[in-house]
């Protein structure tokens, strides 16, 4: 039967056909970019082809892999917030094979450390040294027999003038907080939710914007910005200090609507407001880089690359630029630091149980903004607000990001690590780009005995549930060999199969499943059988 005739219009109002599957596989959790591997069974040789997901955590780029990664961060959360019990981290004992291949490892030292003090050639022993260590590696040690510490500069870390100081405890290895007794005899184990914020820059309106812009003090809210992952370090090693344990958090950064980073912070333990006024008090992060208020070098008068040198020189007279180790050498004793961040006097605590509505709803506010960057967490809707954020892009270009920062030349400073191509105001580094607000640390912070267990940790625990629930045994890994399937294979899978593939194994996996819960229930479904390629 022929179809009626369309118009344009009605034509374009159709949705296309690769909208409809990609739809779909978000529809059934599937990930929209799956990487296609190849499987290779090493005892029988069969070959498969097995799509993953990609594990993007941005729920612009994949909405599913994002919303499992936010779904995995929250059972993260969950599982440490209110232990009441040392989490249990030990090692396992070194097997033979590595204590053998550590034996190998001091020898060849000593004998390199002797050849060396004899003024002998080393290059053999080094080689063979560093083929040692990559064998340890390999068997299942972490870390190094022999770690590079490289040169540290030290200041004085004399407390600044205009900051209380704090009282020092020794801290006891212990994680967990204080519990408290109630009269009926009834024991308790709070923990808190804290939300810290920047300090104020001027005035702001109700949308975030400020109430007068030409006195916002877009210079220093940039610099908080930037450096506000070190002043959060600052703050967890001050209150272990002031508190006496090992104090364990969960903290995610997101922006305030005036586009300010703040920090939700889970804590295991309680303290009181009291004390967590005195430690924010205390709390700084100087900013001890070389001063930048004077710009050398502006646009049509940039330094010139040497690449026989491998360093930048004045296009004037033709000399190096100084190093910023150099730089940094000229720092003086009354000098100051080039910034000095702090967080603001506002701040909200919370005391939380486990287990409450109260629990749930801050671990919903820790997650909430986790599939999105900083900077679309508050979409600009007025013009003022377009202009307050352009402001603050205009006010990030030329700060200083990092050692490595192109913006360095602008004042006269070689870069940190320099090659050529570097140009001020187009840094490539993360805290100059527009969506992140000038943060370019982690969206998510965890101490290390937070919950015992790593991120993939927590993972293999959802696959090994998944798994016992459909009634599959886990393969042996090293039955397999994985390889990636490039653009050239003859078995490569353009991107719309690779979609209509991911389709139907998630709704193969997910009768799969409903099936197992049936059963579960006391019900008899018939068999279905669930393929391990879902994406």
């Amino acid at each position: 039967m022929t179809p009626p005739r369309q118009t344009r219009a009605q034509r374009l109002a159709m949705r296309l056909a690769r909208d409809v599957v990609r739809d779909l596989a978000v529809e059934h959790g599937g990930g929209v970019r799956p990487v296609q591997l190849r499987r290779t069974d090493l005892d029988t040789g069969q070959i498969e082809q097995v799509l993953v997901p990609c594990g993007h955590t941005l729920a612009s780029v994949c909405p599913s892999c994002a919303e499992r990664a936010k779904t995995l961060r929250a059972a993260q959360c969950r599982e440490g917030w209110h232990l009441d019990t040392e989490p249990a981290i030990t090692p396992d004992d070194p097997d033979d094979e590595q204590r053998m291949w550590i034996e190998q490892r001091a020898k060849t030292q000593q004998r390199r450390d002797h050849a060396d003090a004899t003024g002998r050639d080393t290059t053999e022993l080094d080689e063979l040294a560093g083929d040692l260590d990559e064998q340890i590696a390999r068997s299942g040690v972490r870390g190094h027999v022999l770690p590079a510490r490289p040169a540290r500069r030290h200041r004085s870390t004399r407390r600044r003038q205009d900051t209380p100081d704090l009282p020092r405890r020794p801290i006891e290895q212990r994680t967990i907080g204080k519990t408290y007794t109630t009269p009926d005899g009834k024991t308790f184990r709070p923990s808190m939710f804290i939300t810290l914020t920047c300090d104020s820059y001027g005035a702001v309106t109700g949308d975030g914007t400020p109430a007068d812009p030409s006195t916002y003090d877009y210079q220093r809210a940039a610099r908080d910005a930037l450096h506000f992952a070190a002043l959060f370090g600052r703050f967890i090693q001050n209150l272990r200090r002031f508190l006496g344990y090992d104090i364990q958090y969960f903290a995610a950064v997101e922006p305030q609507r005036r586009v300010a980073p703040h920090v939700h912070t889970a804590v295991r333990g309680t303290l009181s407001r009291t004390e967590l006024r005195q430690v924010l008090a205390a709390t700084y992060h100087q900013v001890w880089w070389p001063r930048a208020d004077i710009v050398r070098f502006g646009e049509g008068n940039l330094p010139v690359w040497h690449e026989a040198s491998g360093c930048y020189v004045d296009p004037a007279t033709g000399e190096f630029l100084p190093t910023r180790d150099q730089a940094l050498d000229a720092i003086g004793p009354d000098d100051v630091p080039l910034h000095v961040a702090r967080f603001g006097p506002k701040f909200d605590a919370q005391g939380v149980l486990a287990g409450s509505r109260g629990a749930a709803r801050c671990i919903g506010y820790l997650t909430k903004y986790l599939t999105k960057h900083i900077g679309a967490c508050h979409q600009p809707t007025t013009d003022a607000q377009h202009a307050h954020a352009e402001r603050l892009a205009d006010a990030l270009r030329y700060e200083l990001c990092s050692p490595t920062c192109a913006n360095w030349l602008r004042y006269g400073i070689q870069p940190k690590n320099p090659r050529d191509g570097l140009r001020p105001g187009r840094c490539k580094g993360q805290a100059h780009r527009r969506e992140c607000l000038g943060y370019a640390g982690r969206r998510v912070l965890v101490s290390r005995k937070w919950s015992g267990k790593t991120l993939a940790d927590h993972r293999a625990d959802r696959t090994a549930w998944l798994l016992a629930t459909l009634g599959i045994t886990e393969p042996d890994p090293s039955r397999y060999t994985w390889e990636p399937v490039t653009h050239g294979d003859s078995d490569h899978m353009p991107p719309a199969r690779r979609m209509l593939h991911v389709v139907a194994d998630r709704i193969t996996w997910q009768q799969a499943l409903d099936e197992a819960r049936r059963r579960a229930d006391g019900h008899s479904p018939p068999d279905l059988s669930a393929t391990g390629t879902a994406a």
